[in-house]
């Protein structure tokens, strides 16, 4: 019998025509071998950061805070984060910093010179002569002086998520500002409100079509002069957000109103400066630190694209300048509660959190001080003052421990700030029961400034979720930027 050969070409097409149910050459049907398909990548599920800033909320505010709140054996959200590191803050050119650029260091990943704001390291805050590259809140910054680095949310926004800030502080104070804007000083408001306005001059471009949520103080900086603002170009700005389709809010009734519906941009901004302390707070026209971060992430949420959110506890810092304990404590509390809402909505959007990342750091730290040998106090409550007190021996809490002149002290005091007090005395009860109640410092500062510094410490972190195994040990505030954008992939 004569055999056949049968070319590999062939046969390779003799089997591609078997595959469809056809015949050889020789017209021997072959069986059906069912094509090999690759299945689509599963989608990937959108990822978030959330990084929560106590301004100015060093390790010891944060144990006063605890106490105030909570007692000495209770805990904080923050305390329950399982992840944690130590954080050092220095600047490019100080050993303390101010917020500007430690802020600046965790949005950018690069340490820059105090009081700047998302620049280079080069970049100076002011001329040879000291004075300051702004006027009249109007940025001065000459050519060629350092030039802008990239932010977290400026990444994000690149990347397609959905971006959101949150203060108790002016929108266009140091800490929110590092994360949407660049000048060479801090105080140039103007210059850094219209970085936030999408198609107006002086707009930051990579904010695309611009930060999808914004909530804060500080409508001075976007109101002209002659309207009562501070604005020297007679700009309105909150005009132009509500004309770039801004869903806005000037209070209470109307926060409560914006949608959040995946799709409007909201920003509300609810008085002319700062925010209220938490202490003094009219619930009926100012938004909860909580409240203002729980509608935040349901607006981000709701775009279903992954998203990066701000959110800042700043009137911790100012009490703590004014030496006011109990202000400072207050904010610190409403700053955690803020932290809870948020973990309780991310849980209920994103289960165990695989997905999303959590972070809880400061700034810097301040002077507050706990003095003494003092007996447990428990929380501070109405007659019960507890970490605002005074001194009570921890062996007989019905003696109060005295100075070297017999007089008594309080727990919290300041390393320096206003000097309250020409000569120390006694100190009554009712004092320490009244709000405005400012401690005393060791080193008195002048008149002029009427202000407590911060202090240099390192400051703590808190970490969960998405990749925050990795936040451990001693770090620096530029090591966290590259520890976020390694977790979600920026």
């Amino acid at each position: 019998m004569t055999q056949r050969f049968i070319a590999p070409a062939l046969l390779g097409a003799s089997l591609l025509l078997s595959a469809c149910g056809g015949s050889n050459n020789n017209g021997v049907v072959l069986p059906f071998i069912p094509p090999t398909t690759t299945p689509p990548p599963a989608a990937q599920a959108p990822k978030n950061v959330l990084f929560f800033l106590g301004d100015g909320m060093g390790i010891t505010t944060m144990t006063a805070a605890r106490i105030y709140k909570v007692g000495e054996d209770g805990d904080l959200t923050m305390d329950t984060l399982p992840e944690t590191a130590f954080v050092h803050t220095y600047s490019n050119d100080a050993q303390v910093t101010d917020s500007a650029p430690s802020m600046s260091a965790y949005m950018t990943g690069v340490k820059m010179n105090n009081e700047v704001i998302s620049m280079s390291p080069e970049t100076k805050a002011a001329d040879a002569s000291g004075k300051a590259y702004q006027v009249n809140f109007d940025s001065t910054c000459p050519s060629g002086n350092g030039q802008a680095v990239e932010t977290l949310l400026e990444q994000s926004k690149t990347k397609g998520y959905a971006t959101g800030v949150v203060t108790t502080t002016r929108i266009t104070h140091a800490t929110p500002a590092a994360t949407y804007s660049h000048v060479c000083h801090r105080d140039a408001e103007n210059t850094i409100a219209a970085a936030l306005v999408p198609g107006g001059a002086g707009y930051n471009g990579k904010l695309g079509d611009g930060v999808d949520v914004f909530f804060g103080g500080g409508t001075d900086y976007f109101i002209a002069k002659e309207a009562g603002g501070k604005r020297n170009d007679k700009r309105d700005l909150i005009a132009e957000l509500k004309t770039a389709k801004y869903s806005f809010a000037a209070n209470k009734t109307e926060f409560d109103k914006l949608p959040a519906d995946g799709a409007t941009k909201i920003a509300g901004l609810f008085t002319k400066s700062h925010m209220a302390y938490d202490l003094d707070r009219d619930a009926t026209k100012e938004p909860s630190l909580a409240e203002m971060t729980g509608k935040a992430i349901d607006a981000l949420a709701a775009r279903k694209k992954g998203f990066f959110l701000m959110v800042e506890g700043g009137r911790i810092d100012h009490a703590l300048h004014a030496t006011n304990a109990r202000r400072a404590l207050q904010d610190t509390g409403a700053f955690d509660d803020a932290i809870k809402l948020a973990l309780d909505k991310m849980q209920a959007i994103d289960p165990g959190l695989k997905n999303t990342l959590v972070v809880v750091t400061a700034d810097h730290d301040h002077t507050l001080q706990l003095n003494g040998y003092a007996a447990r106090t428990g929380k501070t409550e109405a007659g019960k003052p507890g970490v605002l007190g005074l001194v009570k021996d921890y062996v007989d809490t019905s003696k109060t421990s005295k100075d070297v002149d017999g007089n008594p002290y309080t727990i919290i005091g300041f390393g320096n700030g206003p000097r309250r007090l020409a000569t120390r005395g006694p100190i009554s009860d009712a004092e320490l029961e009244n709000k405005d109640y400012r401690q005393e410092a060791v080193v008195p500062m002048d008149a002029a400034s009427d202000s407590e510094t911060h202090g240099g410490a390192d400051v703590f972190l808190g970490a969960q979720g998405l990749g925050a195994d990795n936040f451990a040990g001693v770090i620096t505030n530029t090591d966290v930027f590259g520890l976020i954008k390694k977790a979600v992939g920026l």
